[in-house]
């Protein structure tokens, strides 16, 4: 083999124009980075997707970051077009300086660090030590990486100073060796379930096009696929693509590759191979998640027509859900009528949602109920996640959770990375129906960064909507703004009219908590007349509680008790203890003086049987306002103290100041704050704490603002709050307590 017989160093390639110095240069700040429009002027700091994909391409190298950045095009850094994907393109400076320190070890050695180099990227194999043992190779050339701290011999073979380095060696060896290495590599590849590796080598090796390779690499991205591993399926593919001979299939391939690349979360480099091919089905899959959700429902629904068995069934699936993000109900009845054409059954909540959105809702719940009752272990994640959405619209939130979290666990079991997010955005739902704003707005403040590094900005914007929600809960007003000003404008312009819908909602919910009754039932008034891809008829639906609260404490009953009826009709079609409790209330809200007072009881005694915490408190807050108005002094207290206790311990500062302004009305004391736990860190919302931390390390409010995609001004908001909960004035104080270091 070649791979054992030291050969001469290729010619150097040519340095890229000034190229940097071998040594590494301090690391630069990646918080607010700025690029130039062909070295002259500034441009903004990258939109925070961006950002956080050059920095998981680029493996969060912070010089390998700065030079990326300074060579995108105003459509990468804008997100329009994909990010490189092939390292030269990325940091060709960083590159040349790692070559040259691998030059300029012995023939030996490098020859060992590229076969290590081909074990490990892009497809991890494990093979290094077998290789050698089967060569017959001396392994203490690599005393000399290890003393030019290039690479170390670790327990399970090379281990590389970083990811960088360890691409550098193996473009540093010629084609011949790099061959020679993967022809040695899949030798000794035979084990059990080592087939597709084995192939990816022999594929890899490969001199030109071959049709018996690019057949065996074919079979072994099915089997990768099928085994939960999309990442070595996709490269599998793409090497097929590059090898097969006849364009038909070669294009056939490509499509697999993109589609199983965007399973694995490489989203740049699925638009990359998306682009050299015509698959309608992908470029709905894609557009489902990060384009025009219309268009996105048009392809899937056109490919699902041309498709038979599960393949349609799959198709349909997702084109239910571009609908859904569409909120178009001509859309699901096209669907619906698509699956009966084909004689698939319907994806779990099509049919459901269509006798919703149509007022069937006898025949809603029946269909619901069947979808919902696929929550069990395992299983599909996209099955699993039709479940959850189901469950959400019985207001079984408990059922939901557990399916949305299953979703997630079954995505991750299976390497479908880009699914994880999807799900989570489901459970941002029940946990803010359930009154767990704090842990809600974690796991979607988690749940957004992972939609960012994955490519998906449709998931990311049903993110952001949502923490405009949690931010409304916790009475945090301008972050709920600019949370719900960002959703709402990249919804609008993409069709996505469930994310526009609840990023209102967020807003309405803002201004009832803080008594601007008749502007929270304004914007609530105004989702009836919004069409498709501006609004969502099931938001309108889910709000109807809260727009009954505003318009009647507005002074306007008259489309109120309209609402009212038709919600409550829904509420006994389903059961459901929480929906049934929010009608008692509304019915409550609606009744004059003392009729109201057999209501809200009702109301509290059906919440008491349900989940939803938070609106059993707001039910209590406004029982106590009846009652004190009612001059039932002893309960009123009662409920006020209870509701006050509620609020406090959700974090929603504003709608506890409400309590205690019914209670000074009342003349009676508020309930003393209890003491703070241990860690100071727990008084802070999941943002507040983001930010705290930090600015503990040292970044500035403006570096700040640019990580987290927001203005500094609300930085500066959150910082003063963090300040007023911890108690302390500087951010000297900051640093000690939270044990970090200047």
């Amino acid at each position: 083999m070649g791979v054992v017989t030291p050969v001469n160093p290729p010619p150097p390639n040519p340095p890229p124009p000034n190229p940097p110095p071998p040594n590494p240069t301090p690391p630069v700040s990646t918080s607010a980075p700025r690029t130039t429009d062909a070295g002259q002027r500034p441009a903004l700091p990258l939109p925070e997707p961006v950002r956080i994909r050059v920095l998981r391409a680029v493996h969060g190298d912070p010089r390998a970051f700065a030079e990326a950045v300074s060579r995108l095009t105003p459509r990468q850094t804008s997100g329009l077009d994909p990010l490189p994907t092939q390292p030269a393109d990325l940091a060709p400076g960083l590159l040349y300086a790692h070559r040259s320190e691998i030059r300029a070890l012995p023939d030996d050695t490098r020859l060992l660090l590229l076969l290590a180099a081909a074990d490990q990227h892009p497809v991890p194999t494990h093979a290094f030590l077998r290789a050698v043992t089967a060569a017959r190779l001396d392994t203490r050339p690599l005393e000399a990486a290890e003393a030019a701290g290039i690479a170390h011999a670790g327990a399970d073979g090379v281990v590389f100073r970083d990811a960088w380095t360890r691409t550098a060696a193996y473009e540093t060896g010629g084609p011949a060796d790099r061959r020679d290495a993967h022809r040695l590599l899949a030798r000794v590849l035979n084990g059990d379930g080592e087939t597709p590796r084995r192939s990816w080598h022999r594929g890899a090796g490969a001199l030109g096009p071959s049709g018996r390779l690019a057949a065996e690499l074919a079979v072994a991205a099915r089997t990768a696929h099928g085994t939960g591993r999309p990442a070595l399926a996709g490269a599998l593919a793409e090497r097929a693509a590059t090898l097969c001979p006849d364009p038909a299939e070669q294009a056939g391939l490509l499509a697999r590759a993109a589609g199983h690349a965007w399973e694995a979360g490489d989203s740049d480099r699925a638009r990359h191979l998306a682009a050299r091919t015509s698959d309608r089905a992908l470029a709905g899959i894609l557009a489902l998640r990060a384009g025009n959700a219309a268009d996105a429902f048009d392809a899937l629904l056109g490919a699902a027509g041309r498709e038979r068995g599960a393949r349609a069934t799959h198709l349909l699936a997702r084109a239910t859900e571009a609908a859904v993000y569409t909120g178009d109900l001509r859309r699901l009845r096209e669907a619906a009528a698509v699956a009966e054409r084909l004689g698939v059954p319907a994806p779990g909540t099509l049919g459901g949602l269509l006798a919703a959105l149509e007022g069937r809702y006898a025949d809603a719940r029946d269909l619901l109920e069947a979808a919902a009752g696929r929550c069990g272990p395992g299983g599909d994640p996209t099955l699993l996640l039709h479940a959850g959405i189901a469950a959400l619209l019985l207001g079984d939130h408990t059922r939901a959770a557990g399916a949305v979290v299953r979703a997630a666990d079954s995505a991750r079991a299976r390497g479908t990375t880009a699914a994880v997010a999807q799900a989570m955005e489901f459970r941002a739902y029940a946990d803010f129906w359930t009154g767990r704003p704090r842990a809600g707005e974690a796991a979607a403040v988690d749940a957004l960064g992972q939609a960012h590094a994955t490519g998906q900005d449709n998931g990311a914007c049903h993110l952001q909507a949502a923490l405009a929600m949690f931010a409304a809960l916790t009475g945090d007003a301008d972050l709920c703004r600019e949370r719900a000003a960002a959703a709402r404008s990249y919804a609008l312009a993409h069709g996505l009219g469930l994310p526009a819908a609840l990023a209102q909602w967020a807003l309405a919910v803002l201004d009832l908590g803080h008594g601007r009754f008749a502007a929270a039932a304004a914007r609530l008034r105004a989702q009836a007349g919004f069409g498709p891809g501006h609004g969502h008829r099931a938001v309108r639906h889910l709000a109807t509680p809260h727009y009954v609260e505003a318009a009647v404490r507005a002074g306007d009953t008259r489309v109120a008790s309209v609402a009212h009826a038709d919600y409550h009709r829904w509420a006994q079609a389903v059961g459901s203890a929480d929906d049934l409790a929010l009608s008692a209330r509304c019915r409550a809200l609606l009744s004059p003086g003392a009729e109201a007072v057999d209501h809200y009881r009702a109301a509290l005694d059906l919440h008491g049987r349900g989940t939803r915490d938070f609106e059993r408190a707001r039910t209590e807050l406004l029982f106590g306002g009846a009652l004190r108005r009612l001059r039932r002094r002893t309960e009123a207290r009662d409920r006020l103290h209870s509701a006050l206790e509620a609020f406090t311990s959700f974090g929603a500062p504003h709608c506890a100041d409400q309590a205690r302004a019914e209670l000074r009305a009342l003349g009676a004391p508020a309930v003393p704050a209890r003491p703070g736990p241990a860690d100071p860190t727990a008084r802070l919302t999941a943002q507040q704490l983001q930010v705290a931390r930090m600015a503990a390390e040292g970044a500035t409010n403006r570096e700040i603002a640019a990580r987290l995609a927001l203005s500094p001004r609300t930085i500066d908001h959150h910082l003063r709050g963090v300040f007023t909960r911890l108690n302390i004035r500087s951010r000297i104080e900051l640093v000690h307590l939270l044990g970090e270091r200047p």
